[in-house]
């Protein structure tokens, strides 16, 4: 076994190395307990710092992936909206999202030039609002859990945009695909929805996906399939926003049986597949939000025989039930 040299008996125990700096890249940068810094990755500097050229440089990235001829087809879309009120406003309820709720505020703030973002923070422990602030969103603040939908419902209320965009705080959706709702929405679609069918091929189907198919089947658009509020990303216009209300948001199910009712135009417009980006959560081996969902669609269901009757608008074709009755009898 050769000997080595002093210089190369340092190098094997590790002394006398030279340090290497490392890469800067997009790693989480740790945070102390009480400090005010965001992710590196998310960190923006606030307004009356040194970032005034930053900022013109932000603006121009929000077309960095739409093509020159997109660009123009959107912008013509909204010349006749006065440049004082936002385009599109973007809703996100969230709690405990600190890890997605940045980038997918600034993905939110990149659909167009003229967009709001409104984070709903609430029953939040985490740093899910400041990094909501400091990538640029507008946070409602609310110490305890508004409870499933309620969020979209007080985002609503504060929103000011034609376009009212509904997304969640725990999946981070690009720009680029969240485009198409309010575009739809800007072409006269008044609820536009994600063209997700959920997995039908499975055996059982769950039963979440049956009572979407249901509910439309029962409105008369069977053509949906199982497109539904109940899933993100959806745009809503103006229009259908004031017909319906905010009250009705917090059931997403009957919303859409309200709309569709009322004649308003329904189309499910772009296909996200949001199942895979947003695995369900269980607690103690139960669905609890499959319980809140079927609720919801029941709501629906009552709400549309309530309003056209036991059979919800349906003949009973050829059936003379009364005759049968009283035979019976």
């Amino acid at each position: 076994m050769e000997d080595l040299s002093e210089g190369q008996q340092k190098t094997k125990n590790g002394v006398g190395k030279k340090s290497v700096a490392k890469r800067p890249g997009r790693i989480r940068k740790k945070i102390k307990k009480g400090s005010m810094t965001p992710h590196r990755t998310h960190q923006i500097k606030r307004p009356g710092s040194k970032n005034k050229k930053r900022r013109s440089k932000r603006a121009k990235s929000i077309w960095a992936k739409v093509s020159p001829l997109e660009q123009e087809q959107f912008m013509a879309l909204t010349r006749s909206i006065p440049s004082d009120e936002p385009v599109v406003s973007v809703i996100i309820p969230a709690m405990n999202e600190e890890s997605t709720i940045a980038e997918a505020v600034l993905e939110g703030r990149r659909i167009h030039p003229s967009s709001e973002v409104i984070v709903v923070a609430n029953g939040s422990t985490d740093e899910t609002a400041l990094r909501a602030e400091t990538a640029g969103a507008q946070v409602l603040h609310y110490h305890d859990p508004l409870g499933h939908d309620v969020g979209r419902r007080v985002g609503a209320e504060a929103a000011k945009g034609r376009v009212l965009l509904f997304v969640d705080g725990d999946m981070v959706i690009p720009a680029h695909q969240l485009r198409p709702f309010v575009q739809a929405v800007l072409s006269g679609v008044d609820i536009a929805l994600n063209d997700y069918k959920g997995p039908v091929q499975r055996t059982p189907v769950h039963p979440v996906i049956e009572a979407k198919y249901a509910l439309n089947i029962l409105l008369g658009r069977s053509d949906l399939g199982g497109a539904s509020l109940t899933a993100v990303p959806h745009a809503i216009s103006r229009k259908a926003y004031e017909t319906i209300g905010s009250n009705a948001l917090i059931s997403p199910p009957l919303a859409q049986a309200m709309v569709i009712a009322k004649g308003l135009n329904v189309q499910a417009v772009h296909p996200i597949p949001v199942g895979q980006l947003n695995p369900s959560r269980r607690k103690g081996g139960a669905d609890l939000l499959t319980e809140v969902i079927l609720r919801d669609h029941h709501e629906a269901v009552h709400w549309l025989t309530e309003n056209d009757g036991p059979r919800a608008g349906y003949t009973d074709l050829y059936r003379d039930r009364q005759l049968v009755r009283s035979e019976v009898k």
